[in-house]
């Protein structure tokens, strides 16, 4: 896997100080910020340590969406902190994974707005106003990204737009969802116009060493992103979707980034030179790669590798065939029956993505599917923190088939037969024959087969209108037997806000309806 230098000023930097919990942690760095910042290693260390709380956005997009979706099914035996998020209870207000994407979301708020301010006041130092700009436009896409995540996580969150301490923090509630979209948007704005469009190394751009920083075209899809959400139906509750119809807004950014992104579609969906292959991993290789989150295997002190690989793959695969038994979960839920039955049998895409042969470990044989899709079983590290994948956190193939989405729902210009050329495009590639005069039920079911286990189904169902009549109906057939959901209504749509964020100023945030 290539060695991403910039990655390396990260774990020199700031990793040490990824130990923050809460709206109320003061940084770390504060004694000595003011005369920290003095050439321009210091601001671009600055802005490394927003990237880093980029680390746990792949294991919070499976637990927190693929999780909660109709993907998966908690068959397993073993009690653990995912079943309550699938099994939609209402006490999660102190769930793991729940805490986990507000405050690491709001560490790297915090430190894209350190970065920020740093550059606005000391910003002479780093001797190019050029750079500064970059610096500040990566910031800011950057603040966009954990704000997006947030939003629709949480609904409304409290905007913060600059390092706040102890006696701030405790003071500033949240705001309506319709102010934080403004807030994301005009970040992203910023981005998209001060961002170097690739790594062609032509200064004040990036260069080969600088692969997995925001692009101009990682801030446009970031955007189009924006729009189809707030897009999407509100469902009487205050969530991501606002109802707003942008489908008009979105579409020019996606097809700006496919006629002039340099981008293009892989025809391989696994082998070595597959979109998930670990040989494959570079961004100016693989062309699928908008913008990843780029993880670097056999280091130590401290360990930069990846993590999601093995959330979803149960410990006993790894004991079955010899493998280290520090690289698996001990408990994994299943791939759903109904996902799992929505691929054709010929569908190509299906083995690459979902176990499903049965192995045997003392004596027992599983035979409950699970995801594989990250899983490499020739290069399973000593510890199971060291995986050497990157996590694609925007695909191209999501651009193209997001553009599909926006043409059927009104965006112009597009007609039915660049929906069907989409779509039938991904389709070959899973080895499935053309379809015709494409609907969007139709498209959001091949995006559901597309981007299993990639985080992006519990979005897609928001986005639809439809999350709620689809959630319930696929939990009275896969829920048949052991009835451990709760039904699923609008309320369940975003979670709840964190027990300890309500408990560190009492009467400031009122908890979601339904928790």
């Amino acid at each position: 896997m290539k060695k991403i230098s910039f990655i390396l000023l990260i774990a020199i930097s700031i990793l040490a100080s990824s130990c923050e919990k809460d709206l109320k942690q003061i940084p770390i760095s504060s004694p000595t910020t003011i005369t920290f910042y003095l050439q321009p290693s210091d601001f671009i260390q600055a802005v490394n340590a927003a990237y880093n709380s980029l680390r746990g956005y792949p294991e919070r997009s499976l637990f927190l969406s693929e999780v909660r979706s109709d993907n998966i099914y908690p068959t397993n035996d073993v009690g653990r902190d995912p079943d309550p998020i699938n099994n939609f209870a209402t006490g999660i207000t102190a769930n793991v994974y729940v805490e986990e994407a507000w405050t690491a979301n709001f560490s790297g708020i915090f430190r894209a707005n350190t970065a920020l301010e740093q550059i606005a006041k000391n910003g002479g130092f780093i001797g190019n106003a050029t750079l500064a700009t970059r610096l500040t436009a990566e910031a800011r896409f950057l603040r966009a990204f954990f704000y997006f995540d947030l939003v629709r996580y949480f609904g409304k969150v409290p905007i913060i737009d600059h390092p706040v301490l102890v006696n701030e923090a405790i003071t500033i509630a949240r705001s309506p969802v319709a102010d934080i979209y403004a807030f994301i948007i005009a970040d992203l704005q910023f981005a998209m116009a001060n961002l170097p469009a690739n790594f062609s190394g032509t200064f004040p751009g990036y260069g080969p060493t600088d692969v997995g920083r925001a692009t101009k075209y990682a801030a446009e899809a970031m955007l189009a992103k924006v729009y189809m959400s707030r897009s999407g139906p509100t469902y009487g509750i205050e969530g991501p979707g606002l109802g707003l119809s942008e489908w008009n807004l979105a579409l020019p950014l996606l097809q700006d980034i496919i006629t002039n992104g340099g981008f293009v579609f892989n025809p391989n969906f696994s082998g070595g030179t597959g979109i998930f292959s670990y040989t494959n991993q570079n961004p100016s290789v693989n062309k699928e790669a908008v913008f990843d989150v780029i993880y670097l295997t056999g280091q130590t002190n401290p360990v930069l590798g990846a993590v999601f690989p093995w959330q979803l793959v149960p410990q006993n695969y790894f004991n079955a065939y010899g493998n280290p038994s520090t690289s698996g979960a001990l408990g994994t839920p299943s791939v759903s029956n109904d996902l799992l039955n929505s691929y054709a049998a010929t569908d190509t895409r299906k083995s690459p993505t979902i176990h499903t042969t049965p192995y045997t470990y003392t004596g027992t044989t599983e035979t409950k599917p699970f995801f594989r899709k990250y899983l490499d079983t020739t290069r399973v590290p000593l510890t199971r923190f060291d995986w050497g994948i990157n996590f694609i956190a925007i695909r191209y193939t999501d651009i193209l088939m997001l553009k599909a989405e926006c043409i059927l729902r009104g965006g112009t210009p597009g007609t039915q037969a660049d929906v069907d050329a989409i779509v039938n495009q991904v389709r070959a590639r899973g080895a499935q024959p053309a379809i015709s005069n494409v609907t969007l039920a139709q498209l959001f079911d091949e995006r559901r087969k597309e981007f299993a286990a990639e985080g992006l189904r519990w979005f897609d169902l928001q986005r639809s209108g439809n999350l709620i009549t689809i959630m319930n109906a696929w939990r009275t057939v896969e829920d048949a037997a052991l009835k451990k959901m709760n039904p699923i209504t609008a309320n369940a749509i975003i979670y709840p806000v964190p027990q300890t964020q309500l408990d560190a100023a009492p009467g400031l945030y009122a908890q979601n309806p339904g928790y």
